[in-house]
């Protein structure tokens, strides 16, 4: 039971009381289907989403979109608060909470910080991160498993300490175990990981978050979200050939390019929904992160309710019949901007390099190459990931490395194959799709992340050397899979993918050009036929899935002092009550700064729960427009140029503080909140910007970070790394009130500028208090 303080804490301070483990499933009377079998007695509410929407569409008097049905439906309290799309912060009560592997420590880390006995939604941790590609899934994953024995040890035991169940290394990739077990329609879910969207797919609501979110839903705090906009994509025709779901999103990111979604939903509608598969509408939704996109969705309909039959959930399904009504948009209901797509016309798309808004039909991809001096010949072809490794996308490259095989041919590039979970790999094994994989020259990878997100130990090139890679994944900016930043990698489908490795070239079009088998005689790859679902049940494969406990508050959670892996956080410093005055600049950013660019990933994953360790690669990746280098800053104070962890561990030695200046979209790409700890731990008070994406924003602010933009984006151009800066009206800092920023040059002038931001009441209590946790921790001090 939660602690009498501690529940009080909640009910009154934070408006809303705390929410026992067992307190929605009371509500469903018409009937009691539970949430995942994997979870009993945690009942589907879908009464209680039907009193919420009705409650504001009387208030608001207009159809709703679907988007707008889910979220509203899981308002903390439907009947005052403020809605304006855009605009107003909405206090939200989630379903449930997923993490992966990377972002689980700092979460749990922060959670145990909390001091709360036991999370108050249920939640899970899935190992998918930590697992390096190197020689194939089954020895890869025993070395991962002896690698991180100390991390996956702390993670099993404070999942089954504090409620969370445990999804052992092996279990598959985070989003696909979700689709498989978790998400529903209607669901609203939060996962710590920018690609959580994937969820959509099944008709819920899922948005990647940072760590210190997850920490609120688990806490049993109403969780915070800017009200969406909501896009519509009407969806007409109907996908045949070669075009993929893939190409889809493929095409949606070429036209609202890598920021167009921020701030937004991205809800699907139209007749040509109905001819793409569940999974197929689940890799549209997951790639949407990649367009800066709060989450994406599709409206309930026959191939989600297959997909649920197949997946062991028909009692979902036949619920969700009953409440249809709310899971797909009313009538009418309008959209802040609408994009129409002819599915009948759509070609099949590769984009890239570096960006994945870099839209190309393949057709054109060759000329595009040869004239731009990409490389043309490809060095390796992987697919899979958690965007693209359904049994339908396996099925599809299959039956084009078939066509190959029976002509003789294999593979002229390397072949990687990524299995999304371990109910997809047994399965691909058990009818026969593995094993045509491997004939035509794959490599079965584990079920995990691996290469898409730089788990990959790639020994066919020297790094600095040009070249280009093919994959079905979903981010390729500079040197995210191999951490070689001449890698020119480009994505695509599962089928294209598998067609372009066995041409060996950018310059094949599978859709007009011929190849030549072994006897000599050219032949044309049909386009790909495969099953969207497989026609005997999945095989679910080994059992990977351990249940928390009724009681874990016995168990030990251990946490050595001397690891390197693992270490126990220390409160932030709490705000002074003074402004920030004659701050250093520790970089201007010049151009992209993802958060691969902030926090790289790679072979830095391993130090995601020991913030100080990880702190070494802080901003190595963004370039200095100084100088235009990476990790290479001008030290102010002794005007030696050196790395920038080390420039900035100087300042904080000195008892100096400092900023960062960013460019447009600042902190795009992964939901790592590593992105937002590092700074704040290495003595970094602001990061000043023309523009934030979503996630990263949201991270900073809970950390106790200022993220604030240039009123004038033309201003960035004002400030020179040599400059210090004050930050002035912070002791009068209130929602939608600018704050100045007065530059001070080294030739003695001075010059003031205007920065604006995003903060709310409660988030300025977070940078008052040092950081969001510290914050809950006032007030559940002043409750006791």
């Amino acid at each position: 039971e939660v602690p009498l303080l501690i529940l009080s804490f909640f009910q009154h301070a934070l408006n809303g009381g705390i929410r026992r483990y067992h307190v929605a499933p009371v509500l469903c009377q018409r009937a009691k289907v539970a949430m995942s079998h994997f979870e009993p007695n945690e009942y589907i509410n879908y009464e209680k989403l039907e009193k919420n929407i009705n409650i504001v569409r009387k208030r608001l008097d207009r159809p709703l979109t679907l988007s707008e049905k889910i979220v509203y439906g899981h308002l903390d309290d439907p009947a005052k608060q403020e809605i304006e799309r855009g605009k107003t912060y909405l206090r939200l009560r989630p379903d449930r909470v997923a993490m992966q592997d990377a972002t689980a420590q700092m979460a749990m880390l922060q959670f145990i910080s909390s001091g709360l006995p036991k999370v108050a939604v249920p939640s899970t941790i899935h190992c998918d991160h930590l697992i390096e590609a190197q020689s194939g899934g089954e020895k890869d994953l025993r070395r991962a498993k002896d690698i991180n024995q100390e991390v996956y040890n702390f993670l099993a035991t404070a999942g089954a300490k504090y409620g969370v169940g445990f999804w052992k290394p092996g279990s598959g990739i985070i989003h696909q175990i979700i689709l498989e077990n978790y998400s529903y329609p209607g669901v609203m879910l939060i996962g710590t990981d920018s690609h959580t969207p994937n969820g959509g797919g099944l008709g819920g609501i899922c948005i990647g978050v940072g760590g210190a979110d997850a920490v609120d839903v688990m806490a049993g705090i109403p969780w915070e979200l800017k009200c969406p906009k909501v896009i519509g994509v009407k969806l007409t025709g109907k996908l045949s050939g070669w075009s993929s779901p893939k190409d889809v999103i493929l095409k949606v990111a070429g036209i609202l390019t890598v920021k167009g979604g921020t701030g937004a939903i991205i809800e699907y509608h139209g007749p040509g929904v109905d001819s793409i598969s569940c999974t197929g509408m689940a890799t549209i939704c997951n790639m949407g992160a990649e367009i800066g996109a709060t989450t994406s969705i599709f409206p309930y309909n026959a191939r989600m309710k297959k997909y649920l039959g197949k997946t062991g959930r028909a009692d979902i399904a036949a619920l969700a019949d009953e409440f249809k009504q709310h899971l797909v948009p009313d009538a009418g209901c309008q959209y802040d901007q609408v994009i129409e797509i002819n599915l009948s016309e759509l070609k099949p798309h590769i984009n890239g390099p570096f960006t994945p808004d870099l839209a190309h039909p393949v057709s054109d991809i060759g000329a595009v190459a040869e004239k731009e001096g990409w490389p043309v010949d490809i060095r390796v072809g992987l697919i899979g990931s958690c965007t693209n490794s359904s049994y339908e996308d396996m099925g599809r490259s299959a039956a084009v490395a078939k066509q190959a095989l029976a002509h003789g041919l294999k593979c002229k590039s390397k072949f990687t194959i990524t299995p999304g979970s371990e109910q997809i790999r047994a399965t691909i094994e058990r009818d026969g799709y593995a094993q045509i994989l491997r004939d035509v020259g794959g490599l079965v990878l584990a079920n995990a992340c691996g290469p898409c997100i730089g788990q990959w130990d790639r020994k066919d090139i020297k790094k600095g050397e040009k070249n280009t890679i093919v994959t079905s994944y979903n981010r390729n900016f500079t040197g995210r899979n191999d951490a070689n930043p001449e890698t020119h990698a480009f994505v695509t489908s599962p089928e294209i993918v598998t067609a372009l490795s066995i041409a060996g070239t950018l310059k094949f079009n599978p859709e007009t050009d011929y190849l030549t088998g072994a006897d000599g005689k050219k032949f044309k790859l049909e386009a790909p036929d495969a099953d969207e679902l497989p026609k005997l049940e999945f095989d679910p494969g080994q059992d990977t899935y351990q249940y928390p406990p009724k009681d874990g508050s016995g168990q030990h959670v251990d946490v050595s002092p001397t690891s390197q892996r693992l270490q126990l956080l220390e409160p932030f410093d709490k705000w002074d009550g003074k402004d920030l005055e004659d701050m250093l600049i520790l970089i201007k950013v010049k151009g992209k700064c993802t958060t691969d660019h902030i926090s790289a990933a790679g072979p830095w994953l391993k130090f995601r729960g020991h913030l100080d360790n990880i702190s070494n690669n802080l901003l190595i990746g963004a370039i200095n427009i100084e100088n235009g280098k990476a990790n290479s800053v001008r030290n102010a104070l002794t005007q030696e140029f050196g790395p920038v962890p080390d420039t900035a561990r100087y300042y904080k030695k000195m008892g100096v503080k400092w900023a960062v200046i960013g460019d447009e979209n600042y902190g795009e790409g992964s939901s790592r909140e590593h992105a937002a700890l590092e700074p704040r731990h290495l003595g970094g008070r602001v990061i000043i910007t023309k523009s934030f994406a979503r996630i990263h924003e949201t991270n900073l602010k809970k950390q106790g970070l200022l993220p604030l933009t240039f009123a004038d984006p033309a201003d960035y151009n004002k400030i020179h790394p040599v400059d210090k800066l004050s930050i002035v009206g912070l002791a009068d800092f209130a929602p939608g009130k600018p704050l100045k920023c007065i530059i001070k040059h080294p030739n003695g002038s001075q010059e003031t500028i205007m920065l604006n931001h995003t903060f709310n009441e409660s988030q300025i209590e977070w940078f008052q208090a040092g950081s969001a946790l510290n914050r809950m921790k006032e007030l559940q001090q002043k409750s006791s």
